[in-house]
């Protein structure tokens, strides 16, 4: 069927807001440039030392909200909404016609990232609705684990029985995991494949829980020379390459006779004295082997714990690969982190509903959307160069053209894989650069997707309604606060670096979207003013001395607008999307503690690694859940429990707001109508700290559990909050 008469394969929308999003743009964009009027006019006046420096901080904190606001309106400009029709595609292509698809899951620790969980995620990718014969999934272990490997040549007996299960019944949730522990149809057939299911999972933690594969686990001479790799000296952080085919397509067959998926497991080699990129260097590994084992040309990056939650995703992705206006410069569909297990009101802010499904919607309006490091399909070719030179690899076989002729189990096949997952193969040449996945910070993922854009690939964001993958989120306060550290320290080495996009990226890609990116690698420079704005205004407080527009002056009309218009947009948004109150305002709490935590050291970080004092290692975030840990989090209470010195900001800010209040409600029932006057703003702020912070409060004096505020933290704290009340007083006199 011509690409003219058949039905379309996708369309795109404007969302209704965008006119209203340009109008309330014009009439902020006035506000802030009369308030930084003001400022200027301030300092030009100010005659003592104190109140210049607290005009000159308030400045630099409005300066540097006025520069994100302005970021952020790119993404507002023209947001759009893409629907595909995978039931049309399916009656205009045939699944012969459809292209290879290599799958890429990376794990690296099986004590923090649950082995069944793992292997889970990897089923319910291999049970896609598509050819099985034409996918091939490889699975990165970074931590070198022989019970990983061990764990996935149990899911790979499994897979014979799971995947004709899920495709003789339709199953949408193709998680074994997710599956069985939801509520399902019990039949003779559903009760042999879930005993199926908890024999694996029973194996695969025995064998995690006694520290080793006995040899009753073992049974071929096969699976024996697999594990008789792991010899004496063969750490994680140093060891050979090893790599086992699990499953292959051409042979291995599932209980009714249809074809597997291939199936690899891959371990990179590991040396003390090379470097490891984390995850952009497993993944480059992973390009190179299966461009020499497979070469499909479409690749899907995955991290182990979002599986598959809708079997037609494939379908949706390639409703754009078969369109030959998109087809020339696709480089990648993005497809947003959602997540199961979270609390109604998502305590943590872990949605992240602006950064991971909102803005998106503009940027892909604009150039395309970012890329996460999850749920997103790439075209190999993008990774090899820009669309119209393709780099070369000094191999015939490392090649995104090259036809696979030889067997993935032949020794040719096997010999060179293992030659390009050796540590010291990229040494001097294009690769984590130029070609691949990039290096050079720790946000690898954002900063491939930046530079493939800045070469002049394009990209899709599809949000369906139903979620294409389903992950988890951290549950405890000290994991989501290092897990945005880590963030804010890779994605300000990006904003500091040659290519960031206030230069490198606006030439290269034009002012909007470079100023869309600045949205995301600038984000961690809210600490700046979050933090001025939690603690000086309080202070200032405490001390009788007024920093904003008094209720009779002019000025104040335009601070209340300022600050109604910002959360009041926030609010609509949050409401338009399906939210509830508390969750945007759990959101509005997490947007301040991580800014005043995370983001403020991760800021630190990087101006100390600038001048060489300091380097930041990578940290897997734990995915084990602890059952009590569970219920408080099912509760809505913030999880403290460890001395992390993230929680000493957020603590001093709750202890000085609420001192500042109590002092200011204190005069004002005493008579003293100036505070009521020249300092209401500030009581109006120092009350909205207060409300946020009483999860703070509470853990402090009200809690017992496990998951209470230690009380060294508060010692520190509250010490930290003495000594910043008595300099301002000496200061504000």
């Amino acid at each position: 069927m011509s690409s003219q008469n058949r039905p379309p394969f996708h369309t795109v929308e404007r969302l209704p807001q965008t006119g209203l999003n340009r109008f309330f743009a014009a009439v902020y964009a006035c506000a802030i440039v009369a308030l930084l009027y003001r400022h200027a006019q301030t300092l030009v006046n100010s005659t003592t030392l104190p109140s210049f420096s607290i005009t000159l901080s308030l400045l630099i904190a409005d300066l540097v909200l006025a520069f994100m606001w302005a970021a952020a309106q790119a993404l507002r400009m023209c947001p759009i909404r893409r629907k595909q029709y995978p039931e049309n595609l399916k009656k205009s292509v045939r699944e012969e016609d459809f292209p290879g698809l290599d799958v890429f899951v990376c794990t690296a620790d099986p004590y923090r990232e649950p082995l069944v969980g793992v292997v889970s995620t990897v089923l319910s990718l291999m049970a896609y609705d598509y050819p099985t014969e034409k996918i091939s999934v490889y699975v990165s272990d970074d931590g070198g684990s022989a019970f990983t490997l061990f764990a996935f040549m149990e899911a790979a007996k499994f897979a014979s029985y799971w995947l004709p299960f899920c495709r003789d019944n339709n199953i949408m949730d193709r998680s074994p995991h997710v599956y069985f522990s939801s509520v399902h149809s019990s039949n003779s057939e559903t009760d042999k494949i879930k005993e199926m299911y908890e024999n694996m999972k029973a194996r695969t933690e025995n064998v995690l829980n006694k520290g080793e594969v006995g040899e009753n686990y073992i049974n071929n001479d096969e699976e024996r020379e697999a594990f008789n790799k792991w010899e004496a000296g063969f750490t994680p952080q140093d060891h050979p390459t090893v790599i086992q085919v699990l499953l292959d397509s051409r042979h291995n067959k599932d209980i009714t006779g249809h074809f597997l998926p291939n199936l690899i497991y891959v371990s990179r080699q590991k040396s003390k004295t090379s470097p490891h990129h984390f995850k952009a260097g497993a993944l480059n590994v992973l390009l190179r082997v299966s461009t020499i084992m497979t070469n499909a040309p479409l690749i899907l990056t995955q991290d182990c714990d979002m599986y598959s939650n809708d079997p037609i995703t494939t379908l949706r992705m390639l409703c754009y690969v078969f369109d030959p206006a998109i087809e020339p410069t696709l480089g990648f569909m993005q497809f947003p982190q959602r997540f199961q297990g979270i609390n109604k009101d998502d305590t943590y802010g872990s949605e992240f509903k602006h950064l991971i499904r909102l803005h998106p919607r503009g940027a892909d309006a604009l150039w395309g959307a970012y890329y996460f490091g999850t749920g997103t399909f790439f075209r190999r070719r993008a990774l090899f160069g820009d669309p119209t030179t393709c780099a070369k690899t000094g191999i015939p076989e490392l090649n995104p053209d090259y036809a696979v002729k030889n067997p993935i189990k032949s020794l040719d096949a096997l010999a060179l894989a293992h030659t390009v997952a050796s540590c010291n193969y990229e040494n001097q040449t294009k690769w984590g650069h130029q070609i691949g996945f990039r290096y050079g910070t720790l946000a690898e993922d954002l900063f491939t997707g930046y530079r493939l854009h800045c070469e002049g690939w394009r990209s899709i964001f599809c949000d369906p309604e139903r979620a294409a993958f389903l992950g988890s989120a951290p549950i405890n306060l000290v994991d989501v606060l290092n897990q945005c550290e880590r963030w804010g320290v890779g994605l300000l080495e990006i904003g500091l670096s040659k290519y960031s996009p206030i230069t490198f990226g606006r030439r290269k890609m034009g002012l909007p979207i470079g100023l869309g990116y600045c949205c995301y690698i600038f984000w961690p420079v809210l600490s700046i003013p979050t933090t001025i704005y939690a603690f000086l205004p309080a202070l200032a407080l405490f001390n009788g001395v007024s920093i904003f527009p008094k209720i009779s002056e002019p000025w104040f009309p335009l601070y209340s607008f300022l600050v109604i218009g910002a959360y009041g947009q926030d609010f609509l948004e949050y409401m338009a999307h399906g939210s509830t109150v508390k969750t945007w305002w759990n959101a509005q709490r997490m947007w301040m503690i991580r800014n005043i935590s995370s983001f403020s050291s991760s800021t630190v970080e990087c101006l100390l690694k600038s001048i060489g004092l300091s380097t930041y290692g990578f940290t897997v975030t734990s995915k084990v859940v602890d059952g009590e840990q569970n219920k408080r989090y099912s509760r809505g209470m913030l999880e403290f429990g460890v001395s992390s010195p993230l929680f000493v900001p957020p603590t001093m800010a709750a202890i000085i707001n609420l001192f500042s209040f109590i002092w200011g409600a204190i005069s004002i029932y005493n008579g003293d109508t100036d505070v009521g006057e020249s300092l209401l703003l500030q009581m109006l702020l120092a009350g909205c700290i207060v409300m946020n912070c009483f999860p703070i409060y509470e853990a402090i004096a009200l809690r017992s559990d496990n998951g209470k505020m230690p009380t060294k933290i508060t010692m520190i704290a509250t010490f930290l909050a003495g000594t910043l009340f008595a300099a301002t007083s000496i200061i504000f006199k």
